[in-house]
């Protein structure tokens, strides 16, 4: 298995000029002056498309990992990873302000 190590991912410094560590299958590490973040390329339709997977150290290489490969899952099913992130996110606020206190 080729990639990144925690250690590597760790050991990594802010740059002035955006950079990327690649790990595999389309998953990188963006590090930036302003801190690291997870990113999944991919293509969707013939389209070139990005992922935001999250943000270290919140987010592990390891649940990094995880998460890019369900969204590659997704994409086996001929699911739009982005777009079905975009789908659960509004339907997580549509249940949160669809309470009692929040219609009264």
């Amino acid at each position: 298995m080729a990639g990144l190590t925690a250690l590597a991912v760790a050991r990594t410094k802010a740059k002035d000029k955006p950079c990327k560590l690649s790990d595999q299958g389309g998953l990188c590490l963006l590090i930036t002056s302003s801190g690291k973040y997870w990113r999944y390329n991919y293509r969707f339709a013939g389209k070139r498309k990005t992922l935001a997977v999250g943000v270290y150290p919140e987010i592990s290489l390891a649940e990094a990992r995880k998460r890019h490969q369900s969204a590659r899952r997704l994409l086996g099913d001929g699911i739009d990873p982005s777009a079905d992130k975009k789908n659960r996110r509004s339907l997580s606020r549509d249940v949160e302000s669809n309470t009692f206190e929040a219609v009264s």
